[in-house]
């Protein structure tokens, strides 16, 4: 036996060394599986399906990366992006509107890309200045922009031609560019056209209506030096009484809580619309509507708008980045053509300027609303002043609140946020 194991062993030495140098491979092995990057977003009812669309064709045109989505409903959509972000697990790539960018930067949950685009062959030259500037900060870009979102003023050419507003070019007919001239439109389709509202006001989301009229009037959000708000003025004093008198004369049903399904279904004259629900609205075929600029009823043409961007959390691993790139670069231009028929204005040049992207209908329109938008201040606390003004905004409306005290008690709680 003391002769035999020591032989036993060198054998299976010998055994295990031929094994390892008959199995050695100089080549790399082929990937078998393509990396999965998860993709969250907030997109649903007529933008979801355009977003398909892209991921769909995404994947099919290569075989490194498979993006997988989990769309979120848009109300509790940050709340869980947050938490995913400080527990370090969650999305490969996920949406951030360009006005709630600052926090995410300053708890440094996402990356800067300019390297890894350079890196993936994805120029930022090829995005809008003003795109670009919103998601730039000290330098280095932290998003891909894919869009400007904005509000357009639709209306339904049945109802106005039935009041006798419609003019021979098919738009409003609009005698005034003020508010008193667009409450004398209001008041003749009340009058000619009854059992429909003259104009549904978004009422859930009213901080936005707010603001494209309050952007129009000059009106600005904070102080230069963006320590103060700078909201409670005459201005805002005199948007928010212009939308009460709409509710007090029954122009305006402050108690619709759908007003976009309103206008749908042919029960409103006029709607402050965003421009991602031009593709939907233009596919009801029961529905013969027109799309125009909002008029610049006080006194300009500037008006509340933001920018859907494409983010990459800072916990996502190196492997994945290139993937998530790769995708972000796909979006922005090849799927921002498919992404504009949904109707936002693609921050991609090439797209935007594109034939094929003007040809759609009332484009060129919307170009010209997109150079008119008033983005919103680069400051960290903007996500709690936007709540905050959708709530006591809400509060002074649906309660009838006196404006000015409604406007003291909103001036207190945004210093409140600006103070802390």
């Amino acid at each position: 036996m003391k002769l035999i194991l020591p032989v036993l062993l060198l054998c299976l030495l010998l055994l295990t060394g031929c094994a390892d140098f008959s199995s050695r491979n100089t080549e790399p092995p082929e990937r078998s599986t393509p990396v999965t990057i998860s993709f969250w977003n907030p997109f649903g009812g007529g933008e979801g399906e355009f977003v398909e669309r892209i991921i769909h064709d995404y994947n099919a045109s290569q075989s490194a990366v498979f993006v997988k989505q989990l769309r979120l409903e848009s109300n509790e959509y940050y709340a869980r992006l947050r938490t995913a972000l400080s527990f370090g697990k969650g999305p490969d790539v996920a949406v951030i509107h360009a006005d709630r960018l600052s926090p995410f930067i300053k708890a440094q949950q996402i990356i800067p890309l300019n390297a890894l685009a350079e890196q993936g062959g994805f120029q930022f030259n090829q995005i809008g200045e003003q795109n670009l500037q919103s998601v730039s900060y000290a330098g280095q870009y932290y998003a891909v922009p894919l869009d400007t979102h904005f509000h357009m003023l639709y209306y339904n050419k049945k109802i106005l031609a039935k009041a006798g507003v419609l003019s021979p070019a098919g738009t409003p007919l609009l005698e005034e560019n003020t508010p008193e001239g667009f409450t004398r439109l209001l008041r003749q389709i009340a009058a000619r056209v009854p059992g429909v509202q003259p104009m549904a006001v978004n009422t859930p989301y009213f901080q936005e209506s707010f603001l494209d009229l309050y952007y129009q009037a000059g009106g600005e959000l904070l102080s230069r030096d963006m320590k103060r708000t700078a909201i409670n003025n005459e201005q805002s004093l005199e948007v928010l009484t212009f939308y009460q008198r709409l509710f007090d004369e029954g122009l305006s049903d402050l108690s619709d809580n759908t007003p976009w399904d309103s206008f749908d279904n042919g029960q409103a004259g006029l709607w402050f619309g965003g421009v991602w629900e031009a593709g939907h609205h233009l596919d009801n075929k029961a529905l013969d509507i027109g799309i125009i600029p909002l008029p610049p009823i006080f006194g300009s043409s500037a008006h509340w708008g933001s920018s859907h961007t494409l983010v990459i959390p800072a916990y996502t691993t190196e492997e994945k980045q290139a993937g998530a790139m790769d995708f972000m670069k796909y979006f922005s231009e090849v799927g921002g053509m498919i992404w504009g028929e949904a109707g936002h204005v693609p921050a991609n040049l090439t797209v935007e300027q594109s034939r094929m992207y003007r040809d759609l209908p009332y484009r060129e329109r919307f170009i010209q609303a997109r150079d008119q938008v008033k983005f919103a201040p680069q400051t960290d606390k903007y996500a709690a002043l936007f709540t905050a003004m959708s709530e006591e905004l809400q509060h002074i409306v649906r309660n009838r609140i006196q404006p000015e005290a409604g406007l003291k008690r909103l001036e207190e709680s945004l210093n409140q946020i600006l103070a802390n």
